[in-house]
This record gives C-alpha cells, sequence and structure tokens, in this order.
C-alpha cells in the first residue's frame, strides 16, 4: 500500500504520523513547499518527497499526485501530517486489503481530538474515502481558484467507482499545532465554502463533478444532504451550535465541547458573512 500524506509546516505533527507508517510499502510526503524542516524530517525518515507547485483549478494536492506519481501499489491511503495510524486500523486495512473483498473503497472514520483529548461526544467525528484502490476514485470538481488560493482539497471527498466498504477502526485525528492554527485554518475554509455555497445558490449544483445529496446514500451523501439543506436554514449558526452542544451532547465534553461547538457555530457564521460579501461585489 502507498501512503500519501498531505502537508505544509508540520514539524510539530509529523514525527507521529510518520513513527506509525512502518507497515506500509510506500510512504509519500505531498509537501507545499513548508519553510520549516517538514522535508527534512520526512526526508531522514527515508520517505519521499514531492513538492507541489500549484497553478490554480482543478486539480489540487492530493488529485494532482493520483494523477502524475507512479504508485505502483494496488492500494493508496489518504492522510493528513496531524492523523495517526494506529495498530487497530493497520489490523483491518491488512485484512480488507489482503482478502477478496468486491469494494473498490472504503470509508474510515477521522476521530476528532481537540485540546488534547479525544472527544468521544459532539458529532465532530467522521466518517471519509480515505483507502481506495488506484484509479478507482477521484476527488470531487468543484470550483476553480487562483494559485494564490489554498492548494490542496478542503472538504472535497472521492467519487468511487464502484462499492465502498466500512472500516470500523477510527484514524486518530489530532492536531498538535494548537487552538490559534486551527482558528487560522477554518477561517481559510469559510472563504472556500462560501464560494462553494454561494455557487450552488446560483446554479443547484456544487461543481463540475460532486457527490451527489441523497438523504438514504453512504456517509458522503447523506452529509451532502444535511448541508443542501442547512445552507438555506434561517440563523444556520445556531443550529450547528444546537445540534453539536446539545443534540450531539457535546456539553458532556465539559468547556471543551463548549468551545468546540462555539468555534462550529462561528464558522458557519463566517461562511455566511462570506456569502454576503461576494453577493454584494457582484452588485
Amino acid at each position: 500500500m502507498t501512503v500519501l500524506i498531505a502537508a505544509k509546516n508540520e514539524v510539530l505533527n509529523l514525527p507521529k504520523c510518520l513513527k506509525a507508517l512502518q507497515p506500509a510499502e510506500s510512504v509519500v510526503l505531498l509537501d507545499s513547499h513548508s519553510f520549516d524542516d517538514t522535508a527534512k524530517i520526512a526526508k531522514k525518515a527515508g520517505v519521499k518527497v514531492v513538492q507541489f507547485h500549484y497553478k490554480g483549478g482543478y486539480p489540487k494536492k492530493r488529485q494532482w499526485a493520483l494523477d502524475h506519481l507512479k504508485i505502483k501499489t494496488p492500494w493508496v491511503l489518504l492522510i493528513d501530517a496531524d492523523e495517526e495510524v494506529t495498530e487497530e486500523l493497520w489490523g483491518e486495512i491488512r485484512q480488507v486489503v489482503d482478502s477478496a473483498d468486491v469494494c473498490e473503497a472504503y470509508f474510515i472514520r477521522k476521530q476528532f481530538h481537540f485540546m488534547g483529548k479525544k472527544f468521544k461526544f459532539g458529532g465532530f467525528s467522521f466518517d471519509a474515502v480515505l483507502l481506495f484502490r488506484r484509479g478507482k476514485a477521484r476527488f470531487e470538481h468543484l470550483i476553480d481558484e487562483p494559485k494564490e488560493s489554498m492548494d490542496m482539497e478542503v472538504h472535497e471527498r472521492l467519487i468511487v467507482e464502484g462499492k465502498i466498504g466500512k472500516i470500523e477502526s477510527p484514524l486518530v485525528h489530532n492536531d498538535y499545532k494548537g487552538l490559534e492554527a486551527y482558528l487560522d485554518r477554518h477561517n481559510r475554509y469559510s472563504t472556500w465554502e462560501a464560494k462553494v455555497r454561494k455557487l450552488f445558490l446560483e446554479t443547484g449544483r456544487y461543481g463540475q463533478s460532486s457527490i451527489q445529496p441523497k438523504l438514504f446514500g453512504n456517509a458522503q451523501e447523506r452529509r451532502r444532504f444535511f448541508k443542501k439543506i442547512a445552507l438555506r436554514a434561517p440563523f444556520e449558526p445556531c443550529l450547528w451550535f444546537i445540534y453539536h452542544y446539545f443534540f450531539k451532547l457535546g456539553f458532556l465534553e465539559g468547556k471543551r465541547g463548549l468551545i468546540a461547538s462555539s468555534i462550529r457555530a462561528q464558522y458557519i457564521f463566517q461562511v455566511r458573512a462570506k456569502m454576503d460579501e461576494l453577493g454584494l461585489k457582484d452588485l
């Protein structure tokens, strides 16, 4: 199996990520010209480092790697530098890649950690297609951005040709860079999401190719369906706070649950505000 790691300035997260990847046949770090020692750490660990030059538009970093790198293994696993593959997850991955299963890809749950603690409640963990057969999955093509924008897929999901299975053991998602980096990242993400939402409201589509919203579909399709409903709802930031803090029992996480739920609501508020700004620019 080949593991592709998306990274930029990840000296605090990368060592623990790489330490857990010993079972992989091949590991490639997709770097965005980090100005810290990210590339040096990866090379010292024997990992191949590929620098990505974003020219704008589609594809972004991960899809570019799938299109241009010579991946020799039949299976590909996508992770971020702030994620860790546990022994339990490796065990399940070995089972599915060695079996005669007809699935072309697998959902893996990203287990949310926040401010140094694993969250059991709050609904912040989610399933995403991260493991797939080479050539059987492509990222959605949503909006085309200029080259100075983010060069990596944000909330774009993989469209799979064939059946998708589910792996039960989660992928640990734990960013050691702290709350400031978390908030900075969300500010950039909200700019991107405002553009995607505006496109959807104007055209009824998320982009040239995208996951179809389905209430009774798989995890990605259901998530897209509920987002389609939520983006038209009045007081959407408040609704997301209620969802995470009360409905998904985020209050059981104590102060961290309150902070995480509030940040989620604030993120949606930023998205809506930036959508309004984009609308005013069109006048």
